[in-house]
């Protein structure tokens, strides 16, 4: 294993990540949000996203307090402000408003999500799996809202559109760049 830890080397290595901007709300109704950098779909059916909490943050101690949160888009325009929400801020503070964004209220969900974020994955927890000083969160997702504007003529998202940011190495950040489609080949068995 390296010198000085693994994380420094995954996070530069397993790149780019997206980021689970994931606003929350504790018992008492106060509002958190966070960007988190290890973040996937873990399941399409039953659709499932997961992110991970390194250490126990206002974000995992909220889901655990309420059982619900959203998971908001982090696009190239908002990266300021998704890097503002990062702050190590202490319980009690706002990120949205020391952020300059809006709460927008979710359709599913008590947390609300970002108004200025073209897509809200409203999730209830379920459950967590603990590595180490990690939590694993898994989110089964109740809705999901996503701006007209962003939508291809196929109805779906267009990720050129979306124009998501992502997390690299070191205080590296990753914008979308070249788009290429491939057709998956398909195995066609001898007769």
């Amino acid at each position: 294993m390296p010198a000085g830890g693994t994380y420094p080397w995954l996070t530069a290595t397993v790149v780019p990540r997206p980021i689970a901007w994931v606003s929350t709300l504790d018992a008492d109704g106060l509002l958190n949000l966070a960007p988190h950098s290890f973040f996937t779909v873990a399941s399409a059916e039953p659709p499932i996203v997961a992110f991970t909490s390194v250490g126990t943050k206002d974000t995992l101690s909220n889901i655990r307090a309420t059982g619900e949160f959203v998971v908001n888009l982090t696009p190239r325009r908002l990266a300021d402000q998704v890097n503002v929400t990062g702050t190590n801020f202490p319980p009690g503070v706002d990120e949205l408003a020391e952020a300059g964004l809006t709460a927008q209220p979710s359709d599913v969900v008590a947390p609300p999500r970002v108004a200025e974020s073209p897509v809200a994955i409203e999730c209830v927890s379920e459950g967590e799996r603990n590595f180490g000083r990690s939590t694993m969160v898994f989110g089964r997702v109740v809705h999901l809202s996503v701006w007209a504007s962003v939508l291809a003529p196929d109805g779906l998202p267009d990720v050129r559109l979306l124009d998501p940011v992502s997390r690299l190495g070191r205080e590296e950040w990753g914008a979308l760049g070249e788009v290429f489609s491939l057709v998956r080949p398909r195995y066609h068995s001898p007769t």
